[in-house]
């Protein structure tokens, strides 16, 4: 059964994207990049422009599922979490506009399933990535490797389903 499915990697700055196919021929990828806000911009328009980058791929790519970092808070920077949190409403918004399932995933879990390493580190990712996928270069920057982790992984689970 072919599916496909988003990935996304939420930030404030740069929020990831991977679309990738999954059919006989086996895993591809259809498209990746990351959507750009700049720290200059109010919050109100920097989530706007997520939530529009997002739509639009959700709009060109009709996924059967969006697969989005599950939020972690750490104690050091309890700020990172609130400001990722905004990121994520938009897109699970977007992801429930267009009538897309979203499915959350613990960054140990995508770690352990693309790495073998809960705590495999951002080079890691890039490079397991890379030899799971095919790719010819390394996945960068490190928003897109991580959103093509979350994509390869959440094919796995909808595929389990």
């Amino acid at each position: 059964m072919a599916a496909r499915v988003v990935g996304i990697d939420p930030g404030l700055v740069g929020t990831g994207y991977a679309v990738l196919d999954s059919g006989p021929a086996g895993i591809e990828v259809l498209d990746a990049g990351v959507i750009e806000t700049r720290a200059t911009m109010a919050l109100s328009e920097r989530v706007h422009t997520i939530y529009d980058g997002v739509f639009g791929v959700l709009e060109k790519h009709t996924p059967v599922g969006l697969v989005v970092e599950d939020l972690y808070a750490s104690y050091a920077f309890p700020r990172t979490a609130l400001l990722m949190a905004h990121a994520r409403g938009v897109i699970c918004l977007a992801a429930h506009q267009k009538d897309v399932p979203v499915v959350t995933l613990a960054p140990a879990e995508v770690k352990r399933a693309i790495a073998a390493h809960g705590a495999a580190s951002k080079e890691q990712i890039q490079h397991s990535i890379q030899r799971l996928l095919a790719l010819t270069e390394l996945p960068r920057p490190s928003h897109v490797a991580d959103a093509l982790a979350l994509a390869f992984t959440g094919l796995g689970r909808l595929h389990l389903r």
